[in-house]
């Protein structure tokens, strides 16, 4: 019985093993694909309109961003330690911030900062792979994920965003809050992930 056991894992872990050679993205008309084609708008504002659609919340501002928290009762959570000291100078008192991640107490963490990948302007997504998102977890377990962005890292379209991803095998594409409409069609958010889903613009 166990030598079949070690067959069956064997054979799991042969099929679950890198490809040598990856398959390459398959070509496609990118003009029927883009649906953002005004060169004359701003392919930031234009994101805030997108992200505000699908219920997501924009802060421009460290302090602001701080102030919401603090102001929404989410008090403590966890950050990247590459950000936390920028963050910490300009958040109010109040809040507390960790830059470990406990499996063991995910429930204490009410937030999440991490940075993003980048984003895209013509639907309003976060992108978050693994080798620029600190801690999946942070991102995806509290209630209140917040995604840094950099100006530099917004693409206009799809395609754009998918030309300037790299092989990371973990890219996870975030449009809002998590939402599910599986229960007789009625759409609630905050299921399967963050209830709110916050972008942080800074340069």
């Amino acid at each position: 019985m166990s030598g079949d056991r070690e067959e069956i894992l064997k054979r799991v872990g042969e099929a679950l093993a890198p490809l040598p050679e990856r398959s390459p993205y398959p070509h496609y008309d990118t003009d029927l694909t883009v649906t953002f084609k005004d060169g004359s708008v701003d392919p930031w504002v234009r994101f805030k309109s997108m992200f505000a659609a699908v219920n997501g919340r924009v802060f421009e501002s460290v302090s602001e961003l701080g102030h919401w928290l603090l102001e929404s009762g989410h008090t403590h959570g966890c950050c990247d330690p590459d950000l936390v000291d920028r963050l910490r100078t300009a958040f109010p008192e109040g809040l507390a911030m960790e830059t470990g991640f406990d499996r063991a107490r995910i429930d204490d963490y009410a937030f999440g900062i991490t940075r993003a990948r980048g984003a895209i302007a013509e639907s309003g997504t976060l992108v978050l792979d693994d080798r620029t998102t600190w801690q999946r977890l942070a991102a995806l377990a509290p209630w209140v994920h917040v995604a840094v962005l950099s100006r530099s890292d917004l693409w206009r379209d799809i395609p754009t965003a998918v030309d300037n991803l790299d092989d990371d095998p973990n890219v996870i594409w975030v449009t809002g809050p998590s939402k599910t409409a599986d229960v007789e069609g009625i759409l609630i958010e905050g299921v399967h992930g963050p209830g709110e889903q916050v972008c942080l613009l800074i340069d």
